[in-house]
């Protein structure tokens, strides 16, 4: 695997490792480097040299750094003059690049290759509102889901997913990094009358990608429609698992469901770290295994899967001893 040294003027490096974590989960072979006011050029040379030293490969080095022409670029390159066959520098590192970088990892071998195919994502992050302040570029190619659109067929379900925070960033990064749709599709009564929280969804779709907020009776009409989304990949969102029993019985084509997030709130238990369980949550889900619907239980691709039978046994125990 690729080692990353993520580095930056003061505290900013740690910081990014941090926000990568909450939307990508911990890493491995990767350090943050800093520069601190106390610090000139040799500290942060050896720091690089000593995270170097940590990592499994240290053939394949891939540093990110704050500034082009700053210290940690040039202590950096100072590094890669004598490795540039195989190392490489990225600057003007930002949360998107980084997160691009760990996702890249999983189908990219070389530091070469992960630089040259982050800088697209990096700079595809900056962007502006209002969008009228934004340059105007030309055209110069039309997105998968523009390029299907209209086409005999019926949706392609590459993922549905239940998760209390719907569209945020580790959905929008690594669960569209790994399944590849042309559309995400939040499915919710209660989301589709909430005219801020769909607006705030729609801006939230990586690039590319169409997002879409649709009620529960809608989405079931749509996944019978087999004229108009030939080509389409639909990555389904659902709050609530009550919510997708209900797409299930109305004859939306859901064979397993990743369960990534349930929140916590009063009466209910929390067998694991990430979902919390009511009567109803367990009734709901046993009810979906009737239809022959499976469980994927992930925050993240790469997770291990976790065993929804023992989840809901314990969630079962933990609210008969509260009875």
């Amino acid at each position: 695997m690729v080692g990353i040294i993520v580095a930056s003027h003061g505290e900013f490096a740690e910081g990014l490792l941090q926000s990568g974590a909450m939307i990508f989960g911990e890493q491995e072979n990767v350090k943050a480097v800093t520069l601190l006011p106390s610090e000139g050029p040799d500290d942060v040379k050896a720091k690089m040299e000593e995270a170097i030293a940590s990592f499994d490969n240290q053939d394949e080095v891939l540093f990110l750094v704050d500034l082009w022409g700053g210290t940690p670029f040039n202590q950096a390159n100072s590094l890669v003059e004598e490795r540039k066959d195989k190392w490489a520098i990225v600057a003007g590192m930002n949360l998107a690049m980084l997160i691009e970088t760990y996702a890249s990892r999983h189908s990219m071998t070389t530091a070469h290759e992960i630089a040259k195919h982050i800088i697209g994502t990096a700079k595809e992050a900056v962007k502006v509102k209002p969008e009228e302040l934004e340059p105007e570029t030309p055209a110069t190619a039309v997105t998968a889901s523009s390029s299907s659109a209209g086409a005999p067929g019926s949706f392609e379900y590459v993922l549905a997913r239940i998760d209390s925070r719907l569209l945020h960033g580790q959905v929008a990064t690594s669960w569209t990094r790994n399944t590849l749709p042309t559309r995400i599709i939040v499915v919710s009564d209660e989301v589709a009358k909430d005219d801020l929280r769909k607006r705030l969804i729609q801006q939230a779709a990586p690039s590319g990608i169409k997002a879409h907020v649709v009620p529960i009776k809608k989405m079931i009409e749509l996944a019978k429609d087999d004229q108009h989304f030939g080509g389409q990949r639909a990555l389904l969102l659902f709050e609530n698992p009550q919510d997708v029993l209900r797409a299930v019985e109305g004859g939306v084509p859901l064979d397993t469901i990743n369960v990534g997030s349930m929140s916590h709130s009063t009466g209910k238990v929390q067998p694991n770290k990430v979902l919390a369980f009511d009567q109803d949550d367990i009734d709901t889900f046993n009810k979906l295994k009737e239809f022959g619907v499976k469980f994927d239980v992930r925050k993240v691709p790469s997770d291990s899967k976790g065993n929804m039978d023992e989840i809901l046994k314990r969630a079962q125990a933990e609210l008969n001893r509260k009875k």
